[in-house]
């Protein structure tokens, strides 16, 4: 099977596999399903870290100075083998996060996407001259600026998009030249491992990409706190987010950390286009991605048919085996993280929100859970959930809707459905988050736009052209004639 296959290999240093040993620490990969072991790897030492960074450091004029042709051929080979071998990805992301399968080959096919989208950005990456006769002094001088490779980029990724969440990551840093330390999440890194493979296979240098694995207060530490590691990429949880920051110095950073996501449904929504949307957007992935619905507001006229609504299009999902093509919603990644979020529920439930559906559990799967009545004031709405929930409240005006959405210490993405033009723009002006989806459910994305949150959701944009832009630096040039 693919997962016995990528087993195979281990940890990418310095060009080569590092293979399980018994005398080293091994990391034990699990279905979250069935709680097979699907893999085993080994855990990086500090020396390892180590040699990792040195070879990322050897790489930096190799890849640097790779034509920008080059690098884009690189990232567009790796779109092609990915494609190519999409059945066997999805299986790999499947077994290890319990993702459904077809959850996971829609994200074998947005890989594919983010690294034909780097592979252009590589062909884009310039800059401009700059009229230096402009000032007084700059009379008699010629003068352009030109964008190069940061360094070495440190990426830290989440166990929730084992390939495109990699992808975003890597394939940018690629097309910007610089070499990358990769640690992906331990409950997911196999996936990455297979893409290891594929960019060796496609005719990434072999030092320039490093794969370590191991726990984030001892890998991730080393790989943050590196002094050669010019810039950290991580996607993660808001604690993580402000110990890097903490760690990181002077490096670069950008973090995406997560969102307690919410809905508006105006009293003139188009319910039929609205309510599919957001049970796709609440349960699919079991609800594990950063931009999942998780909050519904709906107008106290229609609040009544959306929540009836709702329960009736949620009660359809199919629960179970990630691996049957007809799967919804399956595990979440472990049983402790759906023993966390059913607590969540149930102190929900004693605060007075009703559950209308779902709320109860069998091992790592959470049976998809609606609750109304809810406020922003419970943990369920107030934090991230990342789980297969929803919370609904009603709403009287527009503006208490909107003022209901930023009433959250996050700000990633927010969807509105109105069919009023002037509210869009109300909208779009005053909710404070890094995306707005008008008539869509915030879960939307495609993986070439500028994707990011404000407050508690991070620092900075991912989208190949903006983590390009966040992975190069300006030099600047005169020429005195």
């Amino acid at each position: 099977m693919a997962a016995e296959s990528i087993n195979k290999k281990g940890m990418l240093v310095a060009g080569g596999w590092v293979l399980p040993s018994p005398s080293r620490k091994s990391l034990e990969v699990k279905n979250p399903y069935s709680g097979e072991v699907v893999g085993v790897l080994p855990v990086a030492t500090a020396a390892d870290v180590e040699e990792a960074v040195s070879a990322a450091e050897r790489a930096l004029p190799v890849l640097g100075k790779l034509p920008a042709h080059r690098r884009s051929a690189i990232l567009e080979e790796t779109a092609k083998r990915i494609e190519a071998l999409g059945e066997e990805l999805a299986r790999t992301i499947t077994l290890e996060s319990g993702k459904p399968i077809k959850d996971a080959r829609g994200e074998v096919g947005r890989a594919v996407q983010t690294f034909r989208f780097a592979a252009g950005e590589a062909l884009r990456i310039h800059g401009e001259t700059v009229p230096m006769d402009a000032h007084k002094a700059g009379e008699g001088r010629f003068g352009f600026w030109m964008r190069v490779p940061v360094g070495i980029v440190g990426a830290i990724t989440p166990f929730n998009f084992p390939l495109n969440l990699v992808a975003h990551k890597v394939a940018p840093a690629i097309a910007a030249g610089c070499p990358v330390v990769l640690k992906p999440a331990s409950q997911t890194p196999l996936t990455a491992v297979r893409l290891g493979e594929i960019l060796l296979e496609s005719g990434l240098p072999e030092v320039a990409l490093n794969i370590v694995f191991g726990g984030g207060g001892t890998v991730g530490e080393w790989i943050v706190g590196h002094p050669k590691i010019a810039k950290i990429s991580f996607t993660g949880s808001p604690p993580v987010g402000r110990r890097i920051l903490e760690r990181a110095g002077l490096k670069r950073v950008t973090m995406e950390l997560g969102s307690s996501s919410a809905v508006v449904l105006d009293e003139d929504a188009d319910l039929e286009k609205a309510l599919p949307r957001c049970v796709l957007g609440g349960f699919a992935q079991a609800g594990q991605s950063c931009v999942s619905v998780q909050r519904i507001f709906a107008h106290e006229r229609i609040y009544a048919r959306v929540c009836e609504s709702l329960v009736r299009a949620v009660e359809r999902l199919r629960v179970g085996d990630p691996l049957r093509d007809d799967t919804d919603v399956g595990p979440m990644i472990a049983e402790a993280e759906a023993a966390r979020a059913q607590a969540w529920i149930e102190e929900a439930v004693g605060q007075g929100a009703e559950k209308r559906l779902g709320g109860t559990r069998e091992g790592a799967v959470l049976a998809p859970t609606v609750l109304v009545g809810a406020n922003n004031g419970m943990k369920v709405m107030k934090h991230e959930i990342f789980a297969p929930v929803v919370a609904i409240a009603p709403f009287k005006t527009f503006d208490e809707a909107l003022g209901l959405v930023n009433d959250s210490i996050y700000g990633l993405q927010a969807g509105v459905f109105t069919r009023d033009v002037g509210k869009a723009f109300r909208a779009i002006r005053e909710l404070n988050v890094g995306g707005i989806m008008i008539n869509d459910v915030p879960t939307y994305r495609v993986d070439h736009q500028p994707y990011g949150g404000v407050k508690e959701s991070g620092l900075g944009r991912e989208g190949p052209r903006f983590a390009v832009e966040e992975m190069t630096t300006i030099k600047m040039v005169v020429f005195n004639l």
